[in-house]
């Protein structure tokens, strides 16, 4: 049966049946912790009441109107999303990859309607070793061989520099440069946390040259870090949020672009869309999960169980973890090859009842619901422990 799919995931070996809060159960009904809330769209546990609750309610009044018709969910998901976020509009999407799309366009345009750059030249500069998705666009700025290599021919304008360098982003603005498009931290490269101060002066560049910042908190907002937003941390305020994974509460794919109206004003009808974008059942999930954020609880919990976390991650440097990076609840912890690779330790940790994820090798990102507690945090970092014990 698993040969009928494509082969574009290589799985751990553990096929999931049910799950509740911070715990799944596979086929075989063995349970594990997940720590991996897949990638932080499950932010709120698996079946949070609340979103369910909303689906439900949902699902037995309207699902789909395509955005021929207006719904009467639609409207108040943007405003109570916006103020949220503290901008003017939203525009909702599907997937993150497709928010990151929509931001590149949006870019471009504002960059020659209100900037004036000249037809056609306008360019972005990105970080290396980012992750926006996988759609052609964004692969064309891709660092990572594997989400690269063979798929050209590539889209241009956009320029790579090193991340968390501010001196590089500035050096490679000039007078078509309409944006700067990054992580607040990198999620797939390893959970890289940029030097402080990195994001204060990509705002003041960003400012100071007439370029839009747009920050990808696609899997560091929405609570993740112990803070509404990851540039919340240095109190910078982008021009662009793009936001997915855990808007969707781990029911449906829900992913937008906010921004004030000076920057996503400049799109008319007909020039950008999705059939499913901002539809019924996604907008009544996503302002559950406004609500949910909006009493500052899931924050906390990321902050003060985050400290917890990495205190736990901390004391297993001298056992074979050489690294913990990270912010709140997310971490990714470089492991000594000695010890064993990355996938190793996660299959390690999967039969001692715990599901992590690894990265480039040697490094394991542990995400886990912010539901988790704290003894559930202990626990997995003893199962960590064990691992590396082999």
């Amino acid at each position: 049966m698993r040969d009928r799919c494509a082969h574009n995931y290589h799985p751990l070996p553990v096929v999931v049946r049910e799950a509740a809060g911070s715990w799944v159960t596979d086929v075989d009904g063995n349970r594990y912790l997940d720590c991996l809330a897949a990638y932080s769209a499950l932010n709120f546990g698996h079946g949070h009441p609340a979103l369910l609750d909303a689906a439900r309610e949902q699902l037995d009044r309207l699902t789909l109107t395509s955005r021929a018709f207006d719904h009467d969910g639609l409207y108040e998901f943007c405003a109570e999303l916006g103020d949220l976020s503290g901008k003017e509009m939203v525009l909702p999407m599907n997937t993150g990859a497709e928010a990151v799309e929509t931001a590149i366009k949006v870019a471009r345009k504002w960059g020659y309607e209100v900037k004036g750059v000249a037809a056609d030249q306008a360019n972005i500069i990105v970080a290396a070793d980012n992750f926006h998705g996988r759609t052609t666009t964004i692969v064309s700025f891709s660092t990572d061989p594997d989400a690269r290599n063979n798929f050209g021919p590539f889209t241009p304008g956009f320029t790579v520099v090193p991340y968390g360098a501010a001196a590089a982003i500035e050096a490679a603005i000039d007078a078509n440069t309409v944006a700067v498009l990054i992580e607040p931290i990198q999620g797939e490269a390893g959970v890289l946390v940029p030097p402080t101060g990195f994001l204060p002066a990509v705002r003041e560049i960003c400012t100071r040259n007439n370029v839009l910042f747009v920050a990808d908190e696609i899997q560091s907002g929405l609570g993740r870090t112990g803070a509404l937003f990851a540039c919340d941390h240095e109190n910078v305020v982008p021009d662009l949020y793009l936001l997915g994974k855990a808007l969707g509460g781990g029911i449906v794919p829900v992913s937008a672009v906010v921004a004030d109206a000076d920057v996503l004003g400049v799109l008319k009808p007909g020039q950008h869309g999705s059939t499913f974008g901002g539809n019924p059942l996604a907008c009544a999930v996503g302002r559950a999960v406004v609500r949910l954020l909006a009493t500052g609880e899931f924050q906390e919990r990321a902050r003060t169980l985050g400290e917890r976390l990495h205190d736990g991650l901390g004391e297993l440097m001298p056992m074979g973890v050489t690294a913990v990076r990270g912010r709140g609840l997310w971490a990714g912890i470089d492991i000594d090859p000695s010890a064993g690779t990355g996938r190793a330790i996660c299959e390690r940790l999967m039969r001692l009842g715990v599901l992590a994820k690894d990265t480039h090798g040697s490094t394991i990102r542990l995400a886990p619901p912010l539901v988790i507690t704290g003894d559930e945090i202990d626990w997995a970092v003893s199962r960590l422990a064990e691992a590396l014990r082999g």
